[in-house]
């Protein structure tokens, strides 16, 4: 069965993201978190519903009956991550103003740090090839409501003359590869701290864009 949801995040801030860069512990469901783990492990399809029961300590049954099947774990899961790190990137862009070089900040130092903070469900955007036509549907359209957010941006700072970029378009796709990269390499035991990671992503971002002053949040 396909997971039912919007293709429009859920109206209003939650109050996680009005602290979008506080994170606690990830609050899933056993069954999903056990998913989660299993899936990053070893693939979509190298993972078996036993599998994951067994991790959780269930009976496959009493899986199914919190979760029709195993396409429904996966996209439960993409779907629970892009709506996180879009509520935080607009709390971040809404505490950020109208300027759009203090939103381009806010809204990159968001998405770095979800990606670091969240790598397991974050790594999980890589299997949106084992997604069924409407589940990839309906997350494609949340993954594209995110650049979109990010490419009105920089259009108004490229119509500002803040932003130099001949490519709006190219630059924000580029930015969100970059930012979305963190999820397969960062490490908390690293040498950077996933606020260090977001700082430097903020001064690649900006020159990316092409951006025309100060480095800093002043």
């Amino acid at each position: 069965m396909s997971t039912q949801s919007s293709t429009q995040p859920d109206e209003g801030t939650t109050a996680t993201a009005r602290h979008w860069r506080v994170y606690g512990p990830l609050g899933l469901h056993p069954i999903l978190a056990h998913a989660m783990e299993a899936f990053d492990e070893h693939g979509y399809h190298g993972t078996s519903v036993r599998d994951i029961a067994g991790r959780v300590g269930v009976t496959v049954p009493a899986l199914y009956y919190h979760y029709e099947n195993k396409q429904a774990l996966l996209a439960t899961l993409l779907e629970t991550s892009i709506k996180d790190v879009l509520d935080r990137c607009r709390a971040a862009a809404e505490e950020a103003g109208d300027d759009p070089a203090a939103r381009f900040r806010a809204m990159v130092e968001s998405i770095v740090l979800y990606m670091a903070h969240r790598q397991g469900l974050a790594f999980l955007d890589t299997e949106i090839r084992s997604l069924e036509p409407g589940n990839r549907a309906r997350y494609v359209a949340l993954r594209d409501y995110l650049e979109h957010m990010l490419l009105d941006t920089v259009e108004a700072g490229v119509a500002q003359g803040v932003f130099t970029t001949p490519f709006p378009a190219d630059a924000v796709r580029a930015v969100l590869v970059m930012c979305q990269g963190v999820a397969n390499w960062y490490r908390p035991e690293g040498p950077l701290t996933a606020e260090e990671v977001a700082r430097r992503h903020v001064l690649l971002g900006l020159g990316t864009v092409g951006y025309r002053g100060p480095a800093g949040n002043g």
